[in-house]
């Protein structure tokens, strides 16, 4: 039983879709910083998994693969950074709410 490629691009693209706008909403429609940053991971996980279909699709999985692994690296490092940044944020300012985070201003 073989999946036509086209038929694979449409499953997986709408999959991909839907996952990106979950993301999106949940970045635009909180303004608790952790759900912000469960957002972007949501919306790089969609990336993710969009690389993997070209990859698969256009028969270039070494590539696909060394770019997820570089995009994985990325993603943990900038999670890293934004959760310390977070957890200060938290400790100066008792709360991760960006509506009373007002007292920051440059």
């Amino acid at each position: 039983m073989s999946v036509e490629p086209l038929q694979l691009f449409w499953y997986f693209g709408i999959f991909i879709i839907l996952i990106s706008i979950c993301g999106v909403y949940c970045i635009l429609a909180t303004f608790n910083l952790i759900r912000a940053l469960i957002g972007f991971e949501i919306l790089v996980k969609a990336a993710t998994l969009l690389i993997i279909l070209a990859g698969y699709l256009t028969g270039n999985q070494a590539l696909a693969q060394a770019l997820v692994i570089t995009l994985i690296v990325i993603e943990v490092v900038m999670m890293v950074v934004a959760g310390g940044i977070v957890l200060w944020l938290y400790r100066y300012n008792q709360t991760i709410d960006t509506r009373k985070l007002s007292n920051l201003k440059g």
